[in-house]
């Protein structure tokens, strides 16, 4: 037990390393899917938190090349109770220790995942320090409490410049707005004969409209929405011009474009089994999900913006359109990586409104 955390209210709990030696500083948040580390490791999302695994055995199928999310390691730390270093998979290429170790992204194994969980749920989300056994109290309290969190996280995790993601015979060209774009989005957009152009966040309104894109894409990202103003300034300039989907980031900065409000959440959502309502059709989809902040109900009884679908574990806002506009956002993750398949057709709605406005109906 050559490791520790320590977490902000000041429990201490040992552990032993795998992965980098680093000492890492983040927000403690915990994901209960059973399988997906792989996609959750590379979702932009995760940026700036240590990521503790509720299914107790990970690392049993190894790292697979094809099923990264994005060229990025999101998390700074990974917190397992039994890490699996001999991976039964004939499709993986390293073990998930080789990939924290070349991406300097500690892990800790050993660890009473469960007795951590509850802390993280009944206390909320909050700092944790990986560090060495031999830290003392003192100094890593002292540490946690001189920490800042960044607020430029769409900013890093964001593209540079504009790339493409073409497909055969493609019926419609889309610009993905990147806030830290997964692939699978891409690659379902590109299923439904879509051309896509990702472009980075902070991509003027002039840009986009001289690439003549049938729809726009609004991805999904980390940190607090109200610190992507020009996002939120854009979406107000294109809403009515093109049909508009967003995904969890997009959709809380959606929300703020329309004059609503956001707010944080206890500890998050994050797993690949909330169920979540579709008022429209009156089903229940099981979503997978990953964020820290919704979208607050204040405000849309004066609003032109309609809530569509509801979490029923505890009846946050999951899902909104503008039906004038063609705009609709859900707060989970419908491309489905990794998680249920339930809510893909939502890829479908965004072409049809693409379809209709082509047409002129």
């Amino acid at each position: 037990m050559n490791r520790k955390l320590v977490l902000q209210n000041g429990v201490e709990l040992a552990a032993k390393g795998f992965g980098s030696g680093r000492e890492v500083i983040a927000e403690l948040v915990f994901n209960t899917s059973m399988v997906g580390y792989q996609e959750i490791l590379s979702d932009p999302s995760y940026t700036e938190q240590i990521v503790v695994m509720t299914y107790p055995l990970i690392g049993n199928y190894g790292i697979i090349d094809e099923d990264y999310e994005s060229k990025l390691i999101g998390p700074k730390g990974l917190i397992v109770r039994e890490y699996n270093d001999k991976p039964s998979n004939f499709r993986y290429t390293k073990t998930l220790n080789e990939l924290l170790e070349e991406n300097d992204v500690p892990g800790l194994t050993h660890l009473d995942t469960r007795r951590l969980t509850r802390i993280l749920r009944d206390e909320g989300a909050m700092l944790g320090l990986i560090c060495d056994a031999e830290v003392t109290h003192e100094e890593a309290m002292a540490k946690l409490a001189a920490y800042s969190a960044p607020k430029d996280l769409v900013a890093r995790v964001s593209c540079k410049k504009k790339w493409y993601s073409r497909c055969a015979n493609p019926r419609f060209n889309v610009v993905a707005i990147d806030c830290g774009i997964k692939y699978n989005i891409i690659r379902e957009l590109n299923r439904y004969g879509c051309n896509v152009t990702i472009v980075p966040y902070n991509t003027s309104f002039e840009t986009i409209m001289a690439l003549n894109p049938d729809g726009i894409f609004l991805s999904n990202g980390p940190g607090d929405p109200e610190n992507v103003p020009e996002v939120i300034e854009l979406i107000r300039r294109l809403q009515g011009k093109k049909p508009i989907f967003g995904i969890c980031l997009g959709h809380q900065l959606i929300a703020l474009a329309n004059g609503l409000k956001t707010y944080k959440l206890k500890f998050g959502h994050r797993g690949a089994n909330h169920p979540v309502k579709n008022r429209l059709t009156g089903k229940v989809e099981i979503t997978s999900q990953n964020h820290s902040y919704a979208v607050s109900i204040e405000g849309l009884e004066n609003s032109r913006v309609e809530i569509t679908h509801i979490n029923l574990l505890d009846q946050t806002v999951e899902g909104l359109r503008i039906k004038e506009d063609r705009i609709f956002s859900t707060q989970y993750h419908p491309e489905s990586s990794a998680g249920p398949e339930d809510s893909k057709y939502l890829f479908g709605l965004f072409v049809s409104h693409m379809e209709a406005m082509k047409e002129g109906r």
